[in-house]
């Protein structure tokens, strides 16, 4: 379907919400992606929070080179709020996000939009993308499954199931779910996408279209538990708002699908000498019941005293190692 780019009233118009946080050396290329793309209908909302290298000056850079760009400037609250703030600024029917690190191909936007103009019922579409920056076996292209034509319930609530500049949204659904939950600092994207897709049609684009860019040397982030927590409380509060879901997936199921992972992420935090988060996660799976006779090992040892365990786990593995 050949879309309307000639004004925002009547035609389809999509508002990108881009926030920023000391991202100046980044920001460029994303802003530039965005103008590149073949589809040209947008605004883009900057949202910068509070960020204290020269993001701002860049920005007012920006806003002075390229048409259409709204910049919000804020104190800092975090990537949920900020792109609250730079929804309710959006005059388009439509929602993508990008964030100030990230780029989409120059098709990103018109393949996207004209499969949600072609499919009238459904919520969002979501296509395919690329790590930037790891190592070449981490950064094959992946095209995600149609997930309508697949147990859509269990495999979402497993985990977040694209990354946040992989997907464009009607702003009415948005609205209709309130937006980010600003509670959860990580996840606040699982959380919102749970609360639209489930409950309506989805559409993807089979085709790479995002590009997510790792920073240089950035592999294992401090605050790591606290996202693996986070995405746990979203799953955990999404079935308790929506227990309609865990009744149709059934209880022991969902248990599976959400413990299941904890304990593997608790063998990460471990082997990469995360013990404080290992200790944790592997007391959540042994409450869950979620594991395996060969992983009473590892979780036995969980239960002493936390100054006790790292003490006694880092001396055992530094041993293992020599």
């Amino acid at each position: 379907m050949a879309l309307n780019n000639n004004s925002k009233t009547g035609d389809t118009f999509v508002s990108i919400v881009m926030p920023c946080f000391n991202s100046a050396v980044t920001i460029k290329n994303s802003v530039a992606s965005v103008y590149n793309q073949t589809f040209k209908n947008f605004e883009l909302i900057i949202v910068d929070d509070g960020s204290t290298d020269n993001s701002r000056q860049v920005i007012n850079e920006l806003e002075a080179t390229y048409p259409n760009i709204k910049s919000i400037f804020k104190s800092n609250s975090g990537p949920a709020q900020s792109r609250n703030v730079g929804i309710q600024a959006a005059s388009g029917q439509f929602i993508a996000f990008l964030d100030s690190d990230d780029t989409w191909h120059p098709e990103f936007l018109e393949k996207l939009l004209g499969c949600l103009e072609q499919n009238p019922d459904c919520t969002l579409a979501y296509c395919g993308w690329q790590n930037i920056g790891l190592a070449a076996d981490r950064c094959k292209p992946y095209i995600p499954p149609d997930y309508e034509t697949s147990d859509k319930a269990s495999i979402l609530l497993k985990s977040c199931p694209w990354p946040i500049h992989a997907v464009i949204t009607r702003k009415q659904e948005i609205d209709r779910v309130k937006g980010f939950n600003d509670a959860w600092f990580t996840a606040e994207d699982f959380d919102m996408w749970l609360r639209i897709a489930l409950f309506g049609k989805i559409v993807r684009v089979p085709e790479v279209l995002s590009y997510y860019h790792h920073k240089q040397g950035e592999q294992i982030t401090r605050n790591r538990l606290r996202a693996i927590l986070n995405h746990l409380g979203v799953q955990k509060a999404f079935l308790k708002d929506f227990p309609g879901i865990e009744k149709s997936i059934g209880k022991q199921n969902c248990n599976k699908l959400i413990y299941e992972q904890i304990l593997y992420q608790a063998y990460e935090l471990y082997w990469a000498g995360e013990l404080g988060g290992a200790q944790i996660l592997f007391r959540k799976a042994f409450i869950s019941g979620q594991f395996k006779p060969t992983d009473l090992k590892y979780i036995i040892p969980a239960w002493l005293p936390s100054g006790i365990y790292l003490n006694f786990i880092g001396a055992f593995r530094k041993r293992a190692n020599q």
